[in-house]
C-alpha cells in the first residue's frame, strides 16, 4: 500500500490532516478560558476555606441589605473547590484530547454537557434570590449576581457547550 498514490490522493490526505487542527483551535478557544475560570474559582474557594475574607461579604443570597449570612464551614467550601478543580481537569482533558481508558471521549463529552447544564440552570436561577429571573435584586448579593455571577455562569455554560460540541 502506497501512502500517496497520486496528486489527488495526496491532496485529500493533507485536507484530512488539517481538519483536526481547526477542531483543536476551537478546543483551545473555549477550553483555555474555561480552565482558567475553574482553577481561579477553585483557588478562591480554598482561600475562603482557610479563613480568607476577600470577596466573601456578598457571595451568599440574603433577603435584605441588613442581613449578613455567615460563610459555610471549611469542609463544604473545600468540597466546592474540589468540584471546581475536577471540572477544570475534565476541561483540560477534553481540550488536550487526552485519551485514557478511564476518560473516554464519550465520558468527557457528557461531562461538558453536565457542566453546561449546571451553569445554565444556575444562570436561569431559582426565580427568587439568584439568576436571570430573580425577584430580590436590591441586596448586595443581588447586585453582584446581576453584574458578575449570572454573566459568568452564562459564559461558563456557553464555553462548556462549545467544548462539548467538539
Amino acid at each position: 500500500m502506497r501512502l500517496y498514490a497520486d496528486v489527488d490522493g495526496f491532496a485529500m490526505r493533507l485536507k484530512a490532516q488539517s481538519a483536526p487542527l481547526k477542531l483543536k483551535r476551537m478546543n483551545l478557544f473555549s477550553g483555555i478560558p474555561l480552565f482558567i475560570i475553574f482553577v481561579g474559582l477553585s483557588v478562591l474557594h480554598v482561600y475562603w476555606a482557610f479563613g480568607g475574607r476577600w470577596g466573601s461579604e456578598s457571595v451568599l443570597p440574603t433577603k435584605d441589605m441588613n442581613t449578613v449570612r455567615p460563610m459555610p464551614g471549611a469542609l463544604p467550601t473545600l468540597i466546592v473547590a474540589a468540584g471546581l478543580l475536577l471540572f477544570a481537569c475534565m476541561v483540560f482533558a477534553r481540550m488536550a484530547s487526552i485519551r485514557l481508558p478511564v476518560l473516554s471521549d464519550v465520558f468527557l463529552s457528557c461531562s461538558m454537557w453536565l457542566i453546561f447544564s449546571i451553569f445554565l440552570l444556575r444562570a436561569i436561577g431559582d426565580f427568587r434570590y439568584f439568576g436571570l429571573f430573580k425577584r430580590v435584586r436590591h441586596t448586595k448579593f443581588g447586585i453582584n449576581d446581576t453584574r458578575f455571577f449570572t454573566p459568568l455562569c452564562l459564559l461558563i455554560a456557553v464555553l462548556a457547550l462549545l467544548l462539548g460540541l467538539q
